[in-house]
């Protein structure tokens, strides 16, 4: 194991002569076996070898003894130790997040920061690296998840990422060396342990290697991610000119998502696979879209550049609906008519084709006003048993750059009509319905 595991260091160029590397110690089977791999290598390698242990104090007497373990094997291997107790249930609490992903939080800070000018190795293994495979593709990802875990990053290193927990635990018991377990790793409470506990075993049953086989599969993947990284690469030193990306249009779309994709995470904006398909499709055919708050996203010309939009001061304006033509937006207009409903089956499949909307007129209560939006706009929509916000519908289903120029309609009892919403369930027509009121928005 120790020959598999020099050749994937040097493969991966992860260490150079005369490097300190600071070994992440759980004092668990994985982390137990880094640091005696490095310690017995360091030698060939030319480098030196410390430990880091990260108390989390989730464990009381368990979380101590850990540590204590982790501090007697370091006195064993002559190797200079650390250990740093960190709050994660405080952590957690405080910034909304899981206990694992604290405790995953607060370890790579603390690593971040021990390791300064260092290279770190942490023991994520092969098993490791399919169970994160998988995480990965069940919550959604692209080629660069199904890469899995990268063997370099920065100054993190990962020496085992080829070697199976098989391998792990025989390399420990052919040296009689015990290891702690963690308590949490036995229980499903985490999301990493059901994957571990339940789907891979599964897997198992269909083929006992699968473990072995994912290497090599997750490194091909690796290598083709890489492939499309140095493309990507290329791209955006010709392309990109501060929040512009021009000529971009000339690169094959999966080039051109990495690309906005990049750009979006350089600038913390958020995006997922539907808004960068959709970035793409404004960037070939010209276009707006909105990315968060009022940052946009504009695509003209085969360029693509990432801008703030002020949205225009909203103005509350109202004024009587009007059968014909009616007008309280600079940009676009409202037309209303009343048609006789004796086929209401015929218009009802016409209506399906268009983009117009009918309202049983009858059933509208006293003096009608056109208006735009206005603060607590709420509305029982066709088929529906509750009444539902409208900012929360707008912001579901409305593009944010026509949000200020929706139209409304209400009579006498409230809102009839919302614009790329729909109307109202009490003036919805029936079989019953004798005149409709017909409206359509040009924009």
């Amino acid at each position: 194991m120790l020959t598999k595991v020099y050749k994937f260091i040097t493969d991966n160029k992860m260490v150079t002569q005369g490097d300190t590397v600071v070994c992440g110690l759980s004092g668990g089977a994985d982390s137990v076996t880094l640091l005696i791999c490095m310690c017995e290598l360091s030698e060939k390698l030319h480098i030196n070898v410390e430990a880091l242990h990260v108390n989390h104090c989730l464990r009381g007497a368990e979380s101590d003894s850990d540590q204590q373990f982790c501090q007697e094997l370091c006195k064993k291997l002559d190797v200079p130790f650390i250990a740093v107790s960190c709050d994660v249930s405080s952590y957690a609490v405080q910034h909304s997040l899981s206990t694992e992903e604290a405790a995953r939080v607060l370890r790579y800070d603390i690593f971040k920061e021990y390791s300064e000018g260092k290279r770190l190795a942490t023991a994520h293994n092969a098993n490791d690296n399919l169970e994160t495979v998988i995480l990965n593709l069940a919550r959604g990802t692209g080629i660069k998840g199904l890469a899995g875990i990268p063997p370099v990053r920065g100054n993190i290193v990962r020496p085992l990422l080829t070697v199976t927990r098989q391998e792990i635990e025989a390399f420990l018991s052919e040296r009689s060396q015990t290891f702690v377990t963690d308590s949490t790793n036995l229980s499903d409470d985490y999301t990493r342990n059901k994957i571990r506990h339940k789907i891979l075993p599964l897997l198992g049953e269909i083929n006992i290697s699968t473990v072995e086989t994912s290497i090599n599969s997750i490194n091909t993947v690796r290598e083709e991610n890489a492939f499309i990284e140095e493309l990507t690469d290329e791209a955006m030193t010709n392309c990109r000119n501060g929040d512009l990306l021009n000529g971009l249009d000339g690169y094959s779309a999966v080039i051109r998502k990495r690309c906005i994709s990049r750009l979006l995470t350089e600038k913390k904006l958020p995006y997922s696979h539907k808004r960068l398909e959709e970035a793409d499709k404004v960037l070939v055919n010209s276009g707006k879209i909105n990315i968060s708050g009022d940052v946009y996203l504009i695509g003209a010309n085969g360029s693509l550049e990432l801008k703030k939009i002020s949205a225009p001061t909203s103005e509350y304006k109202e004024i009587p609906l009007e059968i014909g033509t009616n007008r309280i937006f600079d940009n676009c207009e409202l037309f209303c008519e009343i048609i006789e409903c004796d086929n209401l089956k015929k218009i009802e499949a016409v209506h399906k084709k268009s983009t117009f909307y009918l309202l049983d007129y009858d059933k509208i209560n006293g003096r009608t006003v056109l208006r735009s939006r206005k603060f607590g706009d709420k509305i029982r929509l066709s088929g529906r048993s509750f009444t539902s916000s409208v900012k929360k519908l707008i912001n579901e289903t409305i593009d944010a750059e026509i949000r200020p120029t929706l139209h409304f309609i209400e009579d006498e009892a409230g809102t009839v009509f919302a614009e790329g919403i729909g109307i109202a369930d009490r003036v919805t027509p029936d079989n019953n319905t004798v005149r409709c009121l017909k409206i359509s928005v040009n924009r």
